[in-house]
């Protein structure tokens, strides 16, 4: 069975729709900002982030609705809402008869929450209270998400860290295309917290440019120094051909392959062969050829290792000729939202033949494997592009979108 997406939800550092996402890449200067109110966390060295700056939630959500939602949350449950009313969606009785469900997921819940419940360990005072679990559980994006619209369907928690949102689209994908169910709400989330900057930190994996943030990340460069932390939200609305025919709907892309693989070697060290098996899964799942794709999003968060291997594995798959290009150089490492992020910019430059480059990519690394890395906005026209992402514990995603031809 055929699956297509026919609405798509943005929080971003950039803005919440891809308008203001777009006008960010073509401006090609990123969303990474200094933090000072970091520089008094001990052992912390690194106080770069791509923070969502000011946000609200929208007005007429109710303080009842708000009481479970921390800001992970509230970023997951916005951008399905933004989806479900791009797919002409929103409160409408399909949704909430079982006909759609919701996979989803994010690194951690809430950290604030989370911290709370500590500090009733900590003899410390605290106001923790009966939502201080639902803000900080692992699936706190998808039972939100589900409580809020009402849906009925089958959930799905994909907390896998980086792969949090592929995963989500990924296996929603796959629930529609073998008939388990019509629609489904799939993608991730992630807030800014310190405390997952401090992770990377103690790995020698974040960027030290304290005094440059406009100059990095800087994946595949080879004087890039590591990741830097952002955050935010996307959700698709993915549906079966038979509920898009039913409901007389354009969709705007197609999803067409899925490939997902783990190292089973080391928790944080990945390994390019295991990402290469997922591209060709993802391709086999298609039933397309290498030279099919048009554009590689990478995942390429701008440390060492991490862009080394995936270079080495995308040039075995597809060899020198294919164009790719890392997004994190714009928005930061969004973790649980990356996966979603991208995967709608992939389809949506797919759709517009232009495609945004690396920026901060002065001189590659002789380590990197040959590839064409877009480093200028170029038009490119194409049929299908794949993003991919990769996350701690050797997890390995890939997926494939198709253009729709009018």
């Amino acid at each position: 069975m055929r699956v297509f997406v026919t609405g798509y939800g943005i929080i971003s550092a950039f803005g919440k729709s891809w308008e203001e996402m777009r006008s960010g890449f073509l401006a090609q200067q990123n969303a990474v900002q200094f933090m000072p109110q970091w520089q008094n966390i001990k052992e912390l060295t690194t106080f770069l982030a791509a923070p969502i700056i000011d946000y609200k939630h929208p007005q007429e959500w109710t303080r009842k609705q708000l009481r479970s939602l921390g800001r992970v949350s509230q970023y997951s449950v916005e951008a399905a809402g933004l989806a479900l009313k791009m797919a002409h969606l929103l409160n409408d009785e399909r949704i909430q008869d079982g006909r759609m469900g919701v996979a989803s997921g994010s690194s951690t819940g809430s950290t604030d929450a989370v911290l709370q419940l500590a500090k009733i360990f900590l003899d410390a005072e605290n106001d923790c209270n009966a939502n201080s679990y639902i803000k900080s559980m692992p699936h706190t994006t998808a039972a939100n998400v589900a409580i809020f619209y009402g849906l009925k369907g089958r959930i799905i928690p994909t907390s896998s860290a980086c792969t949090s949102a592929s995963h989500a689209i990924g296996y929603a994908y796959e629930a529609i295309k073998y008939g388990k169910i019509p629609m489904m709400l799939a993608g991730g989330a992630e807030e800014l917290c310190p405390s997952e900057c401090f992770v990377f930190n103690s790995l020698y994996a974040t960027s030290q440019k304290n005094t440059t943030p406009k100059l990095t990340p800087s994946p595949f460069d080879e004087n890039r120094d590591g990741l830097v932390i952002g955050e935010g939200a996307g959700m698709l609305v993915l549906e079966s051909e038979e509920s898009v025919k039913e409901r007389k709907v354009t969709p705007l892309a197609e999803v067409v392959g899925f490939g997902s693989t783990c190292d089973g070697t080391h928790i944080t060290r990945p390994q390019s062969a295991t990402m290469k098996s997922a591209m060709e899964l993802a391709l086999q799942d298609a039933k397309l050829n290498p030279d099919q794709i048009g554009y590689v999003n990478a995942h390429a968060t701008a440390t060492k290792q991490g862009d080394i291997v995936e270079s080495i594995a995308t040039h075995e798959v597809f060899g020198e000729r294919i164009p790719i290009s890392s997004l994190k150089s714009y928005l930061g490492h969004t973790l649980g939202a990356c996966g979603a992020l991208e995967s709608i910019a992939s389809f949506m430059m797919m759709q517009e033949e232009l495609f945004y480059p690396t920026i901060n990519l002065t001189n590659i690394d002789k380590e990197c494997a040959k590839l064409d890395y877009i480093r200028d906005i170029r038009d490119i026209k194409t049929d299908f592009v794949m993003n991919n992402n990769f996350a701690f514990g050797g997890i390995n995603t890939s997926l494939i979108f198709k253009r729709i031809t009018k």
